[in-house]
């Protein structure tokens, strides 16, 4: 008997629903592994014995774990398809998580580096699986999923501390406890996995025997990912920290990083659609990089708590538009599927291993200096220079393409 055909049109719109909701649940997992850490470092280190430069690697090390497994997730991908791949991703990470959480240093390490090589493979596939399914929408899909990735990661640090002490979970558990949200996003990436097993997806280039590596703009985008991704971690990271040595409450400085992350949620949203729209993208850039410093700048040299608050909310809205930015960029300077894949394991190799270098760096150079005004100062020339490269990442070319005049010439060649 064959199917209605009238049908079809409700069939395929659940079918892009449920994908939408999975993409949204993946998202969900991706930062508050690494981002919960920030407050209870003190509390860690307390019970561990570590140093301020040896805790730093907690947050340090899922961004080497992203930089040595990105290049390879594309080969992952096309052997397993996007969609299984994603799957084995969130597997990895949950294991992560529980390893992490058990009464060992050494597993402490071990399973922050699973949750690295999870994280991992999510992070470059999304933009891949975006660009393939919603190609006429990937600002508002990548708006979407950086949306609801801020709101975990928001959340996180400022639950860390109550989950730890007020519910007497301790900082393991405390930790432990997003296996949660990973097993719901499980569940719901399970029905992708099925569609695939019936049709299964793979990446087939267009372009074989070219290397994205040679881009010009591949380079910008990784460097505006790697930069701003080294400024994100590093202040996610230290904050609380920061804030302490201001005088906050330490229960008060982890809900400042909520804070901080919360500010950032429209800008996930608005900016990727914008970037859409724009000719170029250079712009967006330029206001990010200025918004940041200011931030930045205002948060060295503030005495006043109200201020601090103020410049916090501007660093959160700088760097929630900056990594939605850096994600549409991945989509917009791609052609397809297979280039937004590669251009996304390049960008996030690369660029997470530049990024990784920031909470070890600032860790270390304040157990040198025993004074947060070194790493801050950092922070700042590193908001110049990815404030650079994003407006050369801004202009309207596709990788491996430049000689192109602009996108929409491209667009109109690819079939």
């Amino acid at each position: 008997m064959n199917s209605n055909p009238l049908m079809e049109p409700s069939a395929n719109h659940s079918k892009s629903a449920l994908l939408m909701l999975g993409i949204i649940f993946v998202a969900f997992t991706l930062r508050p592994a690494i981002t919960s850490v920030g407050p209870l470092i003190s509390e860690i280190r307390a019970d561990t014995g570590i140093s301020n430069g040896v805790a730093g690697l907690l947050t340090t090390l899922p961004l080497i774990s992203f930089g040595l497994l990105s290049p390879f997730v594309p080969k992952i991908a096309r052997k397993f398809g996007i969609e299984l791949s994603i799957f084995i991703g969130l597997c990895i990470l949950g294991a992560g998580i529980i390893i992490r959480s058990t009464d060992m240093i050494a597993l402490l390490f071990s399973g922050t580096i699973f949750i690295g090589f999870g994280i991992a493979i999510c992070n470059v596939l999304l933009p891949g699986i975006v660009k393939q399914s919603y190609p006429k929408k990937v600002g508002l899909l990548t708006g979407i999923y950086t949306l609801s990735m801020g709101i975990c990661a928001g959340l996180a640090p400022g639950l860390s501390i109550p989950l730890s002490e007020s519910l007497g979970l301790g900082w393991r558990m405390s930790l432990g406890i997003w296996i949660l949200i990973v097993i719901i996003a499980i569940c719901f990436w399970i029905p992708q996995i099925k569609k695939q097993s019936s049709s299964p997806v793979q990446l087939k280039s267009k372009q074989a025997g070219t290397s994205i590596w040679v881009s010009s703009i591949a380079w910008h985008v990784t460097l505006f990912m790697g930069l701003q991704s080294l400024v994100y971690f590093s202040v996610t990271s230290w904050l609380p920290e920061i804030l302490q040595n201001q005088g906050f409450d330490i229960a008060i400085a982890g809900w400042m990083v909520t804070l901080l992350q919360f500010s950032g949620l429209p800008a996930n949203l608005f900016i990727p659609v914008l970037a859409d729209r724009l000719p170029n993208q250079k712009g967006i850039a330029l206001g990010i990089g200025l918004v940041n410093f200011i931030g930045l700048l205002g948060l060295l040299i503030s005495q006043n708590k109200v201020l601090t608050t103020i410049c916090i909310i501007l660093i959160g809205m700088a760097l929630g538009a900056a990594i939605s930015h850096g994600l549409t960029l991945i989509g917009l300077r791609a052609a397809n599927a297979e280039q937004a894949a590669n251009l996304s394991g390049m960008a996030q190799s690369v660029g997470y291993i530049l990024a990784a270098v920031g909470p070890f760096v600032m860790g270390y150079l304040f157990d040198l200096f025993h004074t947060w005004t070194l790493p801050l100062m950092m922070l700042l020339i590193v908001t110049f220079l990815y404030t650079i490269t994003g407006i050369l990442a801004g202009r309207d070319q596709y990788v491996l393409q430049e000689k192109t005049k602009n996108r929409k010439e491209v667009s109109s060649k690819i079939v």
